[in-house]
């Protein structure tokens, strides 16, 4: 459509602010990506920022590896 303003992007949030959202705390958003489970989408400055879509599709991912254990006898 012509003169349309462009659609923005994905919000891209601070590790801690993504933490925030995802109700863990910022050192498990670090362990995600350590873990390869989570990709920076960006930086600013010496932070790192994550789109909110994927730090919940890595919570989900966390908590769904967390079911699977067998039960220890």
């Amino acid at each position: 459509m012509p003169g349309a303003a462009p659609r923005p992007g994905p919000a891209l949030l601070t590790g801690a602010a993504a933490a925030a959202e995802a109700g863990v705390v910022p050192a498990t958003v670090r362990k995600w990506v350590q873990q390869g489970h989570l990709a920076a989408a960006g930086q600013r400055g010496r932070s790192h920022l994550f789109r909110l879509e994927d730090v919940f599709a890595a919570e989900r991912a966390a908590r769904s590896r967390g079911r699977r254990r067998a039960p220890l006898d």
